[in-house]
């Protein structure tokens, strides 16, 4: 029985130690090359005495940021991933609520390393780390000591204090994600990923562990490129990568600007997709540029191990329908709880929440936090049962799948109605020349904001509105803006939408 996800890491070094394992396009580390200089980082871990215990890594998006992952987790440790463009103030929070002894950096990282770290924080170079000389017996020992619900790493995300969260994930349920995400979208040692996301998001865990797992390989695709379409499309082919999973957003960012019509990412073979709500008139563009290719919705929040539901895409939808997400993985259980505590019944709404080996093991020095988050399993009065409560409401269509609907947060009271934003946006995603919009409230003049970007005046898109909303889910103020804010992992940022709303510059 797999106990440990370095276990997939010693068995595909033994089988293919040169082939490429991570690579940026320019910089890459072979199987044999990550192996062992994962297991020098986790030696010198050993050798400073640091166990059990959360090990800092701030490094920019490249293949060594993630041999120190594996490093810290040869160590006997969990890691906590940075990056520089994150703003100095979460540095420094998050680096407060971990208090690492240690946190890895690189040359080009050190000077900001120094800059947010604590006086009882060593900054080594990751240079220095992975020089040193392997320590088998240390190295053996931790991994005898080890058992599968040690955490593995620490994941930041909002918190709504203003605070950031550190979701803390163990080996179970990262195993058990893996195998299953792994076996849904099929994936091989010919596989070849291009990875869209941050290493400091949890999204990454669909390319890295099943590049470990099957041998297969995964470019962590430069950021710049996807400010540029036809060059993103370009950097797929020319590295055939054959199977990506990203943010709606980053496909919407192709498809809505004609991008495929001039150039198609003909080696891609999978296309999954999540975290954000795709608009169905993008997915029809994507599926005619490749018919033969399969594509996926993905759902599921940080607090379960990444996603948790998954649905094959086998036919169009159209501009009105919500793409389903499907059916739980294996070992992951859905409880669709109503408002007045029932189990919903087939197209009644009600919040998605999880229950099962994919849950992660809370918020890190949190428990306030992760008491109001996993909870009892109201439906299970004999023995303790968690499930975690997403906060998401969905439903099951006449197919018995589950359809995401809207985050709680993201409901409305507007003129006695109660109104899902999600709708306006699903609205407004068929107009022609419209690429991207997000829908707001400004909760203390009472009004709907909708933002999009595009080629339509604002007067064209309130006729075109007019036509598909109800009086009542109008949008009171429609800005055009010239580019849509995002945050790091690419999602549309409803924060900084606000915040330039009340600004008044916009």
């Amino acid at each position: 029985m797999q106990t440990n996800i370095l276990e997939y890491l010693d068995v595909t070094c033994r089988r293919v130690p040169n082939k490429l394992a991570f690579s940026d396009g320019v910089d890459g580390l072979t199987f044999g090359e990550l192996y062992s200089e994962a297991r020098a980082v986790g030696s010198y871990l050993a050798a400073c005495g640091i166990y059990g215990e959360p090990v800092a890594v701030l490094m920019n998006k490249h293949p060594r940021a993630v041999a120190a992952f594996f490093g810290a987790v040869f160590g006997g440790c969990y890691y906590v991933m940075l990056d520089t463009e994150m703003p100095p103030i979460r540095l420094s929070l998050i680096l407060q609520t971990v208090r690492p002894r240690v946190i890895i950096c690189d040359e080009r990282t050190e000077s900001a390393a120094r800059a947010v770290c604590g006086v009882d924080t060593n900054v080594v170079l990751y240079s220095e780390a992975s020089s040193t000389p392997v320590d088998d017996a240390a190295l053996n020992d931790i991994r005898r000591r080890a058992i599968d619900v040690d955490p593995i790493y620490i994941v930041f995300t909002s918190g709504s204090t203003g605070i950031p969260k550190g979701v803390v994930a163990c080996h179970r349920s990262v195993i058990d994600y893996i195998e299953n995400l792994s076996e849904a979208l099929r994936f091989s040692e010919d596989t070849i990923f291009g990875n869209q996301s941050p290493l400091y998001f949890d999204a990454c865990l669909k390319e890295l562990y099943p590049t470990v797992k099957f041998g297969a390989t995964t470019y962590l695709i430069p950021k710049s490129n996807f400010m540029f379409p036809l060059r993103l499309i370009k950097f797929i082919n020319d590295h055939n990568i054959n199977t990506i999973c990203w943010v709606a957003s980053a496909l919407t960012m192709i498809s809505s600007t004609g991008a495929l019509a001039s150039e198609v990412p003909s080696s891609l073979h999978t296309i999954a997709f999540g975290s954000e709500v795709f608009p169905p008139a993008q997915l029809r563009i994507w599926r005619a540029a490749l018919p033969n290719a399969d594509f996926f919705n993905l759902y599921g929040p940080t607090e379960a191990t990444g996603m948790s539901c998954w649905y094959r895409v086998t036919r169009d939808f159209g501009d009105d329908e919500m793409i389903p997400i499907g059916r739980p993985f294996k070992n992951t259980g859905i409880l669709l709880i109503t408002e007045d505590g029932r189990l919903a019944a087939p197209g009644e709404e009600g919040e998605i929440c999880i229950r099962g080996t994919p849950l992660t093991l809370g918020y890190y020095d949190n428990p306030e936090q992760t008491d109001k988050a996993f909870v009892q399993n109201p439906f299970q009065p004999h023995f303790r049962e968690l499930i975690y409560k997403t906060g998401d409401i969905g439903k099951y269509n006449e197919d018995g799948d589950l359809v995401f609907l809207s985050r709680r947060d993201h409901q409305i009271k507007h003129m006695g109605h109660r109104i899902e934003l999600g709708e306006i946006e699903m609205a407004i995603s068929p107009m022609n020349g419209v690429t991207s919009a997000c829908a707001t409230y400004d909760n203390e003049n009472n009004r709907i904001v909708l933002f999009y970007t595009g080629a339509p005046e604002r007067s064209d898109v309130t006729t075109f509105l007019k036509e598909r909303l109800p009086r009542y889910m109008m949008p009171n103020t429609i800005i055009k803006l010239d580019e849509m804010p995002l945050t790091p992992g690419g999602k549309r940022d409803r924060v900084a939408l606000l915040q330039l709303y009340e600004s008044g510059k916009v």
